[in-house]
């Protein structure tokens, strides 16, 4: 006899216009004409119950939960068992197929949920012939998207810090979106990032305003709201958070991390945080940066105000997220000796050992600030003894903005198998398996996630990525691919893959041809961040300069010459980096100030290569805009007319770069073209 089924967790519907992203209807087809049965209790499995009784009735299939019919064929089971935690891990699971059933077996929740989506990633070929056991597990613990979105509009930032993507998923207004509807939309958004390995969120901007300070105390209502939309696909929301909250919330004369009234403070504080969020994840901190409060104010480490925190969050599992991007914002551009880059060591490497064992040390990847080519932060290989989450920007303040094409991908697994100790050491993958990856969210309430739809590939990476740092960028995107696209529903799929590959596999090293060369950097409009200005920062008090003159161009970062930079990294790295002829091309004016007749290990002149590297960029943007163009028949229309149009800004921007940039080096340098070619 069939016990009862439970009634489905109902999947979250889109609203009209919406774009699906990596999760058409399509793609559950293959799950959805079969019959499965669903084995296991608890919330998440509900989710997964709703996702095949969803799927079973587009299609035509059967679904079956906890009943095991005499005699009844499966073609899936999806089931939840007691299996060694050391194989799987709470969010692992295994998959295997033999005598025609594919069987997905999970020791957790989270495990069972992402068995699933790995079985719609895989579609058909999981349901042929047989397939021998694999287990899958995440590398990393905690997979987390950080939005820097404002409850209120900041007259400056707007509703989301530097957000190309329309408004917040989250805010609107002044207060937290709630209607059936927006919650609907928050809900689709956890079930999107579930289905790439995303686990955590935290729901608002590191720059904590008056308002958004709020939220952590008289305001956590709304907070809880947000959870609840999220937590039927597995994320956990974390909040960011004034480290001036006892003073600005609490009333209190000081937020000594020390003051036994401050850590009372926030042990109460975040105390009420689980009451409303059982499953809360923690707190995110800007610290002493930027003009936000921090620890210094009171003559205090970063290590003594994470610890604060770490001790008010420890009794609930909770984590606190410490941002290590601390730096002198107002230096004087005369003075060659004070280096931004330096900054993240020498205020944190000092520190290593002093964390607590909940607080995670958060390192942007590279040392400046998300640049379209940046070494690799020497932090991450500085502090052996400290929880180290590795920070990146899906959102593309640097790389165009999601007005241009840039997939992202290849450069975030450079950063991640990179061995700050040599070759045989660990990778940056390896080294965040503490602490995590990051990613600064591209996501808004645009209808395409992303406002570039092509943007959603960048979104889509960071959770594969971080499941699997060491994972090859090509086949995260074919994944993406075949998800979003769904090549067998068309006519010509061969010529789909193949055009998108030409559109996105060297569209990173593209923009980097036609923006700032040979890793300088920064030379971008000042505030809002797109377009070309040269010397935009170049006499500015934030640190980012190119000390181009008519000599050479370059930051000297050397241990022997220049700001030291380069004994931050251990001695393989130090080495490399030291000289002109040992320093990668694609680094060398991050690390050196070289004339322009320098000769670059490619054989060219470094003012031949920025002349040639910014005509090739605008010719590859126009090859990329006629292979798109040449899709239309194989591409959704709106989705196809949203990228034609960004494809018309790109090429524009790509145009004012190389003009821009070539024009400013050739009166600076007095060197012609070699190809004779005309300079603006």
């Amino acid at each position: 006899m069939t016990a009862p089924v439970p009634s489905p967790a109902p999947v979250p519907a889109l609203a009209s216009g919406v774009d699906p992203a990596w999760l058409p209807p399509a793609v559950f087809r293959p799950l959805g004409s079969r019959r499965t049965l669903i084995a296991g209790t608890g919330p998440l499995v509900d989710t997964v119950h709703g996702e095949v009784a969803g799927a079973c009735a587009r299609f035509g299939g059967r679904v079956v939960r906890d009943a095991q019919e005499p005699g009844a064929p499966y073609d899936l089971v999806l089931e939840l068992g007691e299996h060694d935690p050391n194989e799987f891990g709470a969010e692992g699971f295994a998959v295997e197929r033999a005598d025609g059933v594919t069987r997905v077996t999970a020791a957790g929740q989270r495990g069972l949920l992402y068995g699933l989506f790995h079985v719609v990633r895989l579609g058909e070929a999981v349901f042929q012939g047989e397939l021998a056991r694999e287990v899958h597990s995440p590398a990393l613990s905690l997979r987390m998207l950080d939005h820097w979105d404002n409850v209120a509009v900041h007259p400056v930032m707007g509703q989301v810090e530097r957000g190309y993507s329309g408004g917040s998923l989250f805010w609107q207004d002044g207060r937290a979106r709630g209607s059936r509807a927006e919650l609907e939309r928050v809900r689709c958004y956890g079930r999107l990032l579930a289905a790439s390995g995303i686990n955590a969120i935290a729901v608002n901007n590191v720059n904590v305003h008056e308002t958004e300070a709020h939220l952590l105390t008289d305001r956590i209502g709304e907070v809880a709201a947000i959870a609840d939309a999220l937590r039927p696909y597995g994320i956990r929301t974390h909040l960011s958070v004034s480290f001036a909250a006892p003073v600005v919330l609490g009333g209190l004369p000081t937020a000594d991390p020390l003051d036994e009234a401050v850590r009372d403070w926030w042990a109460e504080a975040t105390g009420r945080v689980y009451a409303a969020i059982p499953d809360f994840g923690g707190y995110l901190v800007k610290a002493d940066s930027e003009g936000q409060p921090g620890p210094f104010t009171y003559g205090r480490s970063h290590a003594d105000g994470a610890n604060m925190l770490a001790a008010a969050l420890a009794p609930y599992g909770g984590t606190v997220h410490w941002r290590a991007f601390v730096y002198d914002h107002r230096q004087d551009w005369r003075d060659r000796s004070t280096d931004r880059a330096r900054a993240a060591y020498d205020h944190f490497a000092p520190l290593d050992g002093e964390f607590g064992p909940n607080a995670v040390l958060q390192v942007k990847h590279g040392p400046i600030d998300f640049q379209t080519r940046e070494p690799v932060s020497p932090v991450i290989g500085a502090m052996p003894n400290t929880r180290i989450a590795v920070e990146i920007q899906a959102t593309q303040e640097y790389t165009g903005q999601q007005r241009h094409v840039c997939w992202l991908g290849p450069m975030w697994s450079e950063a991640l198998r990179f061995r700050p100790e040599g070759a045989d050491g660990p990778s940056v993958g390896d080294l965040a398996r503490g602490g995590g990856l990051v990613a600064v969210s591209n996501a808004g309430d645009d209808p395409f996630w992303t406002g570039h739809p092509l943007a959603q590939a960048n979104l889509y990476a960071v959770g594969r990525l971080a499941w699997r740092p060491d994972a090859d960028p090509r086949a995260v995107l074919d994944e993406w691919i075949e998800l979003t696209f769904v090549p067998e529903e068309i006519p010509d799929p061969a010529r789909l893959r193949s055009g998108l590959h030409a559109v996105l596999d060297g569209s990173w090293r593209t923009y980097e041809k036609y923006t700032a060369p040979l890793g300088v950097g920064f030379m971008v409009q000042p505030g809002h961040h797109y377009g070309p200005s040269v010397d935009g920062y170049e006499y500015s008090p934030w640190g980012t300069y190119h000390f181009a003159d008519r000599d050479g161009i370059g930051v000297d970062r050397s241990q022997a010459t220049g700001t030291g930079f380069t004994g931050q990294y251990a001695k393989p790295w130090a080495e490399v980096y030291e000289s002109p002829e040992t320093c990668p091309d694609e680094l060398l004016l991050f690390f050196h100030h070289v004339p322009y007749g320098h000769v670059l290990h490619s054989g060219e002149t470094v003012i031949q290569h920025i002349y040639d590297t910014h005509f090739d960029g605008v010719e590859e943007v126009e090859d990329g805009r006629r292979v798109w163009a040449g899709l239309a028949a194989l591409v959704d229309p709106a989705r196809h007319a949203r990228a034609t149009e960004r494809y018309e800004e790109q090429l524009r921007g790509a145009r004012e770069w190389r003009d821009h940039i070539n024009t400013y080096f050739f009166r600076k340098s007095g060197v012609p073209d070699a190809r004779g070619r005309r300079i603006h």
